[in-house]
């Protein structure tokens, strides 16, 4: 059976060595979140997750979810572990202290994602979509509203929806029909029905609190028509106590590939009492707000199972014994093409940390630091990295899912054993909070063009800085990463301009870009780590990161030549080919 050991040594080198995690506390506000704090609380998080919550990975994967007359009822242990976890303080890590948050950083928030990903995916989604549901009501609400919902949602002791989706407007959300209409006492009707609404109906919570978008009877069609509103399951009256319950149901629950844990309802909302969040037909901006951080969240999601696929193919390689390598040893270890896969699995993942932990960093500078110069440069680095993170740590769990059951060999086909069930849990993360397509085109169509390119400029001179301070000892890396960032400006230039004038070759090949870029900024991280890890106390950890910062820049950098000379072929015989034809 796949088990789960949160990563603590990994963690504490990233957050220390390589991204100095110091600097946060030098920040206003964050003057206790001290290094030594912050992976304190991460030593307690992984406690309970060890303990408690991925021993329910398996079982809350083969028992699911059940609907009966519209109530729905979670695997067995989960209401419990989530009761433990929200009261043990892990929800509000970084909500605002006036909503019964603690007031720590973001980047916390983010490693104890990882942590609680890698161990069950599946029940961390029950917090993760409180949160998002929380920080949109947060930064869109009126005062009236973040005061009656936010202190409850804030420490996860009622939970949170997104209601997007419906039937006919999945990623084009300007489709969506869902009704608002004004009751006359400030409140809505709301009518619809939304679809794939992840933690859409349970009994773990006294309420569950949905954002939900809607458009008003006389707003303008697409996505400048959408509004949002808050809806509760239950009224909330005046002193905080719980009314009658509202008129929404979950209809039907959706029976899934892989997080059979998290219930995905159908709901229906039937004149449900409803109150607009925001200005009226400003609910596309709304949503963003808490998509583009959950897009980060996302990315996290996949982060943890790439640890969790890793892991447990090395532990497997290290005890199985089948035939003899090449050089008389019987542990699958000492075969070259499984060490081969797992050297790609500790490349992947590993730089994969930097990348999300970095992200996490970046906005809470770009929150809370004092010099507005610095706060633009920061959220320059968010809106960058988010796509980045989002697509490379969600491909990857796949990729590390499916290359950790090759590793088992037969056995890792086999339920018993696991890791199928990373798989099945993984490829969702690729498609939900915008598939990685659309990462992609926002990576094209926005980031590159942002304030006249200034976002993959920074990208560029910042790697380069680090090549140019870089010593000789590091040329295996840093030469052929000074080679792709020298492609990679070239080929954004491309884009930049076929954009402008042929837009579908831009669009065909910007997977293709997406991915080379992440490679870029894994060949980025994987300097840092090497240089970081020279020194280190640890000899095991000092050989192992030097030997797979080879690996990465011997047999995955060099993908990047390849992708981007893909990109910067034609696509217009392929955009010519008549549909009718395929």
């Amino acid at each position: 059976m796949a088990t789960y050991k949160a990563p603590l040594r990994e963690i504490e080198f990233v957050l220390n060595d390589v991204l100095n995690v110091e600097q946060l506390s030098k920040l206003p506000g964050f003057e206790d979140a001290t290094p030594d704090t912050l992976l304190g609380l991460v030593e307690e998080a992984a406690k309970l997750v060890e303990g408690q919550i991925a021993p329910l990975n398996a079982s809350g994967d083969a028992q699911g979810c059940k609907i009966s007359n519209g109530v729905v009822t979670v695997p067995d242990g989960l209401a419990e572990a989530y009761k433990l976890y929200w009261q043990a303080g892990w929800v509000s890590l970084c909500n605002p202290t006036e909503y019964n948050g603690q007031g720590l950083p973001f980047t916390l928030s983010k490693v104890v994602d990882e942590v609680l990903c890698g161990g069950n995916v599946a029940f961390a989604l029950y917090p993760g979509l409180t949160m998002g549901c929380f920080e949109a009501i947060h930064a869109t609400a009126s005062e009236e509203i973040k005061n009656t919902y936010l202190p409850k949602l804030g420490t996860g002791e009622w939970t949170g929806t997104m209601c997007i989706t419906e039937p006919h407007a999945g990623s084009d959300v300007g489709a969506a029909k869902t009704k608002a209409t004004p009751n006359g006492d400030g409140s809505y009707a709301i009518e619809g029905g939304k679809i794939f609404i992840t933690s859409g109906e349970h009994e773990m919570a006294e309420n569950i609190i949905h954002f939900v978008l809607a458009r008003l009877p006389d707003s303008p069609p697409g996505v400048k028509g959408l509004s949002t509103f808050v809806v509760p399951k239950y009224m909330v009256n005046a002193d905080g106590t719980l009314g009658a319950r509202n008129k929404l149901i979950a209809s039907a629950i959706e029976h899934k590939m892989g997080i059979n844990a998290s219930c995905t309802c159908v709901m229906q909302f039937d004149g449900a009492q409803g109150w607009m969040v925001g200005a009226p037909n400003t609910g596309i901006q709304n949503m963003f707000v808490m998509m583009n951080l959950a897009r980060i969240l996302v990315g996290l999601q996949g982060l943890g199972l790439c640890e969790l696929a890793t892991q447990n193919a090395i532990r497997y390689a290290q005890e199985r014994k089948q035939g003899k390598a090449f050089n008389g040893k019987e542990q699958i270890i000492e075969h070259a093409d499984v060490r081969r896969m797992l050297l790609q699995m500790k490349a992947t993942t590993e730089g994969a940390r930097v990348l999300a932990y970095e992200t996490g960093m970046y906005v809470d500078i770009a929150k809370n630091h004092p010099d507005a110069a610095v706060r633009e440069e920061a959220q320059d680095w968010v809106d960058l990295n988010t796509p980045l993170t989002k697509s490379w740590c969600t491909d990857s769990a796949v990729e590390m899912g499916s290359m950790a059951v090759q590793v088992y060999g037969g056995h890792g086909f086999i339920k018993e054993h696991g890791v199928e069930q990373i798989v099945r849990d993984a490829k969702i993360l690729c498609l939900y909070e915008g598939t990685n397509g659309i990462q992609a085109m926002d990576l094209v169509r926005r980031k590159l063009m942002m304030n006249g390119g200034r976002l993959p400029k920074r990208f560029f001179a910042k790697v380069r800085d680090a090549i140019k301070s870089a010593s000789a000892d590091y040329d295996f890396i840093a030469k052929p990463l000074a080679a792709t960032i020298d492609d990679l400006e070239a080929t954004t230039q491309w884009i930049q301009q076929s954009y402008k004038t042929t837009p579908d070759d831009a669009a065909f090949g910007c997977v293709d870009f997406q991915r080379a870029f992440c490679l870029v900024y894994l060949g980025f991280n994987w300097l840092r780590m090497a240089q970081a890890a020279a020194n280190h106390a640890d000899a095991s950890l000092r050989q192992s990161k030097r030997v797979t910062a080879e690996f990465f820049a011997q047999r995955m950098l060099s993908q990047v030549g390849a992708l981007l000379s893909n990109v910067r072929n034609p696509a217009v015989e392929m955009m010519q080919l008549d549909a009718a034809n395929f």
